[in-house]
């Protein structure tokens, strides 16, 4: 594919077009495989149809390796280089969740369904939209269904992925099924964390000061809003969940705090992570009773820069398709490969609402830009037009 990066911008509105035929192939994807509950570390039948699916379609070494990913290859014509394509498999929602999909002319509603139902929906429809634009690569196509990515899983699957791939990876693009626009070229530093506290049986509930669960946490998450953040560079920290207490009159002695930290300033997470520790076990000293801190999940930062020959390529088809671009850092598999050292991005196929909630939607019609732009950013990056001088 040698084509000049403005002539692969200015078929963008011909491909969209183009396929509008696969429409009902694509959906069939995204409701099968939204149909399938599929939480972290329990994504094998989710996976099985991707398998199954890039079969059907004759691609090249299909395998499914120890940790659960679903890889294919698509062959190029020198397939001196290989572009990789992801999207994670797992999804938040339980096995015990109903996922029917509900959907109508303009929108398919089910938990899951954008995130990420259709972004590995499009990695299994992939070969047919090469095939109808009737697209030629040099380089290999290299799809692959992540697992393990969300919460605990902590990127396990993309991980491994790399760790076992014998080939170099040159360029990566991860598929979201929301929101269109989105243009994540930077991993944000992150830290997942759990702060479990448990009151001694023979605690003295007599003594001056005693305290329940409820308030010792209450305590922790005080000091902890205590703690200076920086507005520049964006720093947050975010608290998911509470737990505790089983009744109205009973001392809770168990309680459980989720947050997450975030920062684009290099250290800025393990300071933060620090204090929180010293918070944690000041508590503990003070109270007499047993906390403990744990990690669930750990990003670095970094990414590409503004002007990188990617990020500039994927401006000129966002502008193409006048679509405005969302910029915003990645916790997910992104912040692997940038790691790694291999210039990547994440980018989004549709609108969509209510994102991790049971009544999920995406808009169906959006959906045929996003695939143009994930087909004109393979071509660029086929083409060179990405690459790093």
């Amino acid at each position: 594919m040698s084509k000049t990066l403005p002539s692969i911008v200015n078929a963008i509105p011909k491909d969209r077009d183009a396929l509008q035929p696969i429409r009902e192939i694509l959906l069939a994807n995204a409701m099968m495989i939204g149909e399938i509950p599929s939480p972290t570390n329990q994504e094998d039948q989710r996976i099985t149809f991707l398998s199954n699916r890039f079969t059907e379609e004759g691609l090249q070494n299909i395998s499914i390796d120890e940790a659960g990913n679903c890889m294919a290859m698509l062959p190029g014509s020198v397939g001196e280089k290989n572009i990789l394509i992801c999207a994670h498999a797992d999804t938040v929602f339980h096995t015990k969740v109903d996922h029917a999909m509900s959907v109508t002319g303009k929108t398919i509603t089910g938990p899951g369904i954008g995130d990420n139902s259709l972004g590995l929906a499009a990695i299994a429809t992939l070969p047919q939209i090469i095939d109808k634009l009737g697209i030629e690569l040099k380089d290999n196509l290299i799809l692959l269904g992540a697992t393990q990515s969300l919460g605990r899983g902590n990127l396990s699957g993309i991980r491994f992925f790399l760790d076992h791939f014998k080939e170099p990876v040159h360029a990566g693009v991860c598929v979201e099924g929301i929101q269109l626009g989105r243009l994540s070229y930077t991993a944000v530093g992150m830290l997942r964390g759990e702060v479990n506290i448990k009151v001694p049986s023979e605690y003295d509930w007599t003594r001056f000061g005693a305290a329940n669960a409820v308030s010792i946490l209450t305590k922790v998450v005080q000091r902890i809003m205590q703690i200076p953040i920086p507005s520049e560079p964006q720093t947050k920290i975010i608290f998911g969940s509470m737990n505790s207490g089983t009744s109205f009159a009973t001392q809770p002695t168990t309680a459980n705090l989720r947050f997450e930290v975030r920062s684009e300033e290099v250290g800025m997470v393990a300071k933060l992570r620090e204090q929180i520790e010293d918070i944690v076990e000041e508590t503990a000293n003070e109270t007499n009773t047993d906390i403990s801190f744990s990690a669930v999940a750990q990003r670095k930062s970094g990414g590409l820069p503004y002007g990188h020959p990617m990020v500039k390529s994927m401006r000129k088809i966002l502008s193409k398709l006048k679509v405005k671009p969302h910029v915003e850092p990645s916790v997910g598999e992104l912040s692997e490969l940038i790691y790694r050292g291999i210039p990547s991005v994440t980018i989004g196929l549709t609108k969509g609402s209510h994102k991790n909630e049971f009544d999920e939607t995406i808009e169906i019609q959006p959906t045929f830009k996003g695939l143009a732009q994930l087909v004109a950013l393979i071509k660029a990056i086929d083409g060179g037009h990405c690459d790093d001088e």
